[in-house]
């Protein structure tokens, strides 16, 4: 039996399974080229600086930018807001009282928004509890009280 010339050539089968073993190696076994082990070394030293505790770039609350902090504030109103109307619009239609409940809870709303909004300016939000711990490199000295 003959073999049409326009048949494909194969390679052999040996060939093959060392191609595809080759190709389903980890990606650690294989050889990289070079921008891939320039890109592995970068990663692996943010890795590092990361897992050490030195803070990055972009880290910190001075990296707030201003639209983060504009849509921050503007969630944290509208959200206390609709709560407020959401309670109040319930506890009208379950006691009855239709105008009421909606005003009193809408005012409640806009009060706790406005609440939330200062607790974010003054940098209250930023740690458990609200307190507002002072950090070692604050110029700031306790105010004396005798004076």
């Amino acid at each position: 039996m003959t073999v049409p010339r326009s048949a494909p050539i194969l390679p052999a089968p040996s060939a093959m399974v060392h191609a595809m073993a080759r190709a389903y190696q980890p990606m650690t076994k294989r050889d990289k080229p070079d921008s891939l082990r320039d890109l592995d070394d970068r990663l692996r030293r943010l890795r590092e600086r990361e897992d050490s505790g030195g803070a990055g770039p972009g880290r910190g609350r001075a990296s707030s930018s201003g639209l983060g902090m504009a849509m921050r504030i503007g969630v944290e109103l509208v959200a206390a807001l609709l709560v407020g109307v959401a309670i109040g619009w319930g506890l009208d239609q379950l006691l009855g009282t239709s105008p009421w409940m909606l005003l009193v809870f809408f005012l409640l709303g806009s009060a706790a928004g406005m609440m939330n909004i200062y607790r974010v300016m003054m940098g209250m939000s930023q740690t458990v509890g609200y307190s507002d711990k002072r950090t070692q490199g604050d110029d700031e000295t306790p105010s004396d009280p005798s004076k």
